[in-house]
């Protein structure tokens, strides 16, 4: 079997590079057939039964599309929330916005770390975007107190959390927006496909010649040669990219994005164009950032008042690219990518993530994992015949590299199950 490199190897201390092999028993009790272990990896992600999903009773379609997330994604009947209040409007003033978010956090249930919403509109609460005031509650620290000047910052920002209520006291909030239950299950059932799946595709980062638009592509060469490894990046010069078939990622800055009908998303792909209206889902005189979920992308994001061209205002692509290569969700990733998020609307499949997961294989006398969630860092290995435990230490310690996705662990008698804990 050929392994790819580089490979960090599960190590004794104090007997160097010795494995222990070992034959394990199917739990079926097949005599003989060896079981390849489970394997409990750190906890690095939002878990579905942490995430409350909000609904709007006045909304059949936010109705619609909530019940169908809830039972898809497996997530709880108890974390489904009902509001109730006019839909449609774009914006949502803060006296009516006010009192239904102190009935929310009385009725968030606990140890819920984030908020799926279930509509397009309104997509803004005053100065604020429904994500960021539902996240943060109404606070014009998160608006512009000047025309172009920053916002009070995200405490979540380049975090590498994954229970931000629990370590920051916020619920980054995510909406499954859409104008009509086609386009609402097409997207959900994109990010489900996705998750785990370990997709191959492109980082695709267009420089535009709108300069005002472009202020990310300062970042696309620094990004490219951080990713090498990571995810495959291509930095274009041009006004869009067309008949590409293996989008993952698409970044840019312009008014209107061309040549969408043409592109082929990767289920799980995450696309944004940095421009003043995008995040007005429903009414914008620009290109809504709707516009790429009906394109095919399963996450994007947009602003919904003047943001200028601040750029800690939109999102990090390297960052964001980082995060969900290491497989967080796509709410985690987009909201640890973007610095000031009071003004900007993150939408799409909350849940969706496509580089979760892991693979474990035997090869003669040893085990051989692949997974991107290892954080760099040293790791102690647990075994234990049942998925309760006991769990017992492994001697050594597994030191994990930055991008290192794949290693070898020692084969352990009675070691059904098999668990990685971070020092």
């Amino acid at each position: 079997m050929r392994i790819l490199s580089p490979i960090i190897r599960y190590y004794d201390r104090r007997f160097a590079a010795t494995l222990i092999a070992v034959l394990l028993y199917a739990v079926n009790s097949t005599v003989g057939a060896a079981q390849t272990p489970e394997l409990i990896l750190p906890r690095h992600r939002l878990l579905p039964a942490e995430l409350a999903v909000i609904v709007n009773d006045r909304d059949p379609l936010s109705v619609q599309i909530g019940d169908y997330y809830r039972r898809v994604r497996g997530i709880p009947a108890g974390n489904l929330l009902h509001v109730r209040f006019t839909p449609g409007r774009a914006r949502m003033p803060r006296s009516e916005f006010g009192p239904l978010y102190a009935a929310l956090q009385r009725e968030t249930p606990a140890g819920i770390q984030a908020y799926a919403i279930t509509w397009a509109a309104p997509y803004r609460v005053d100065c604020m975007s429904i994500t960021a005031a539902l996240s943060f509650g109404f606070d014009q620290a998160y608006c512009s107190r000047r025309r172009c000047a920053a916002t009070r910052h995200n405490p979540y920002f380049a975090s590498a959390s994954s229970a931000p209520w629990d370590d920051y006291g916020v619920r980054p909030s995510m909406a499954l927006a859409a104008t009509g239950f086609d386009q609402a299950k097409a997207l959900i059932d994109r990010g489900i496909q996705s998750d785990g799946a370990q997709p191959g595709g492109t980082a695709y980062l267009v420089s535009t010649s709108d300069k005002a638009r472009n202020v990310r592509a300062a970042d696309y060469p620094a990004i490219a040669a951080r990713m090498a490894d990571w995810i495959d990046s291509e930095i274009v010069q041009a006004e869009g990219i067309q008949d590409r078939t293996d989008v993952l990622f698409y970044f840019t800055g312009k008014v209107r994005v061309p040549h969408l009908d043409s592109l082929q998303f990767v289920p799980g792909a995450i696309a944004d164009h940095l421009t003043s209206a995008g995040g007005r889902l429903t009414d914008s005189r620009q290109m809504s950032a709707l516009r790429w979920l009906e394109a095919g992308a399963t996450g994007s994001y947009g602003t919904v008042v003047e943001p200028c061209n601040v750029r800690g205002k939109f999102p990090h692509p390297g960052l964001l690219m980082e995060a969900y290569g290491a497989g967080r969700t796509l709410l985690e990733a987009y909201w640890q990518s973007v610095q000031q998020p009071g003004e900007g609307i993150f939408i799409g499949d909350p849940l969706a993530a496509p580089y979760d997961g892991y693979r474990l294989e035997r090869d003669g006398e040893r085990l051989l994992l692949t997974t991107r969630v290892l954080r760099p860092g040293t790791y102690r290995l647990f075994h234990a015949t049942d998925p309760v435990g006991p769990f017992h230490a492994v001697p050594g310690l597994l030191e994990v590299g930055y991008h290192q996705q794949h290693f070898v662990l020692p084969d352990i008698e009675g070691g059904n199950y098999l668990k990685l804990e971070r020092r």
